[in-house]
Parts: structure tokens; sequence; C-alpha cells
């Protein structure tokens, strides 16, 4: 006879807003793959690059005049947090891609220190990213990807690229730094898609 534990039934989740295996945290916790790197705003450029080569770029005073977005986000980590109502303040990605050419279908992130990060350009359109700036009213600061960062809310955080230095535009999928370790290739929270294996 099989024992039974009456009123077992797993990790219970308070919150429909929270993805599966996640627990909600009103902290910001600081978590990168190597250390920060230090950045001039004086020489700091961001470039898209599309799949023939060609490159549009920005300096910082440049990218800061476009129009800005200031989107209220969730955000969720792979290691298990979840911050809700994150406000930022950024560039949508289709500000940045309205007059680029391409046929591509994916993205790499690249970033300042050398991490990338891969995803399906369909990811980064129709005001679901943005390259952030501010977060909660004041420049980013570096550790949390100063001075801008990707934001890919939708995905979890490691897709967000700290330190962006550029959007490169590709045919085929190219995995980043952490897809190569044994992370998922997609990376959707809802669908708790953490590891290859996932």
């Amino acid at each position: 006879m099989a024992v039974i534990s009456r009123g077992f039934g797993g990790r219970r989740r308070d919150d429909a807003n929270l993805p599966p295996g996640q627990y909600r945290t009103d902290d910001f916790p600081v978590l990168s793959a190597g250390p920060t790197p230090r950045i001039n705003l004086d020489t700091w450029e961001l470039a898209v690059i599309t799949e023939a080569g060609e490159r549009s770029t920005w300096s910082w005073a440049e990218f800061t005049a476009l129009p800005a977005d200031e989107p209220t986000v969730d955000i969720h980590c792979v290691t298990h947090w979840s911050k809700f109502g994150t406000r930022w303040r950024g560039v949508a990605v289709d500000t940045l891609l309205a007059d680029v050419e391409s046929a591509a279908d994916y993205v790499v992130a690249h970033s300042y220190g050398g991490y990338t990060t891969n995803m399906p350009l369909e990811d980064l359109l129709d005001g679901q990213a943005w390259v952030a700036y501010e977060f909660d009213g004041e420049p980013l600061t570096p550790v949390h990807g100063g001075p801008a960062r990707l934001l890919v809310p939708h995905l979890y955080f490691w897709k967000s690229a700290k330190w962006l230095r550029a959007l490169e535009l590709r045919l085929d999928d190219e995995p980043g730094f952490w897809e190569t370790a044994g992370y998922h290739n997609d990376g959707d929270p809802w669908r708790e898609q953490r590891y290859q294996t996932d």
C-alpha cells in the first residue's frame, strides 16, 4: 500500500505572474559572467551589423538622442529570482533597425568584455526589446550593465546582455556564451527553458 502525505502538492506559486520555479525578490541581484568592464562614454559605440557586413553605428550622444521608451516590465533570472515592475528607459530595438535592410532571422548580442548571447530576431521586434540606459529613473550602473544593456524581459535575463556594443544580424543561429555552456538556446521562463535538457 502506498504512503500518501496528505496535503503535499509541490511548491505552490502564490502569484500567477511568477513563472514556474521562480521566487519573487525586491532586490536586484548582481550576476555576471566576468569582471565589469570600464567603458568610456567618449569612445562608446553601439553598432548594428547586417549579414552582409553593413554597419549602422551610434555614439553615446547620438544614441541617447534617439526617441526613448519607458517600459515597466517583470524580469526573470535563470537562477530562479524574478523582480516585478522594473522601470527602464531605453531605445526600442525596432527604432535601431528601422532603416536597416536585412533578411536575417537571428541576432547575436555582443558585449564589451566579450560576452555574447543569441536569439531569433523576432524576439527583439514589435516592442519586445530595448537597449536600456536608465533603471528606476537613474543612469544604469555598470554592475547592472551600464552604460547600456539589452533588455528582453520575456526571456531569462542572461539574454539581456550587459554592456552592449553590437547587435549582429545573422541568417543562421550561433549560440552565445551560456548557450555553448549548456544553457537553453531559447530561454523562455514560462516554459522553464533553463538548460539544453529542459
